[in-house]
C-alpha cells in the first residue's frame, strides 16, 4: 500500500507540474501576443501619434472658440462680430448690401 500511495503522489505531482507549466506558458503567450503585449506596442504607438494629431486639431478649434467667446463677453461685445452673427443667423441684410461668403481659416 505504501508503494501505491507513493505512485499516486508522483502522478499527482506530475499533473500539478504540468498544470503549472501550462499556466506559465499561457501567461508568457499573453505577454507576447496579448492586447497589451510586446507585439501590440507598435499599434499602440501609432494610435498614440494619431491621438496627438487629433489633440492638436482640437486645441486649435478650442482657441478659435475661446476667441469668439471673448468677443461676445457681455461687458464688451465686439460690434462687428455681433453684427456678423445676427446677419448670419437671422439672414438679415439691407436691400443694397451684397453678401460675400468667405471660407473660414480653421
Amino acid at each position: 500500500m505504501n508503494g501505491l500511495v507513493h505512485k499516486r503522489d508522483i502522478v499527482r505531482e506530475r499533473v500539478a507540474n504540468a498544470g503549472a507549466l501550462l499556466v506559465l506558458m499561457l501567461i508568457g503567450g499573453l505577454a507576447l501576443i496579448g492586447p497589451s503585449g510586446v507585439l501590440a506596442w507598435g499599434e499602440q504607438a501609432s494610435r498614440l501619434d494619431e491621438h496627438e494629431v487629433r489633440i492638436v486639431e482640437l486645441q486649435k478649434q478650442r482657441a478659435i472658440l475661446q476667441n469668439r467667446v471673448a468677443l461676445l463677453h457681455p461687458d464688451n461685445v465686439d460690434p462687428d462680430y455681433a453684427s456678423e452673427l445676427v446677419r448670419g443667423n437671422l439672414n438679415v441684410a439691407h436691400p443694397d448690401e451684397f453678401v460675400v461668403e468667405l471660407e473660414t481659416l480653421d
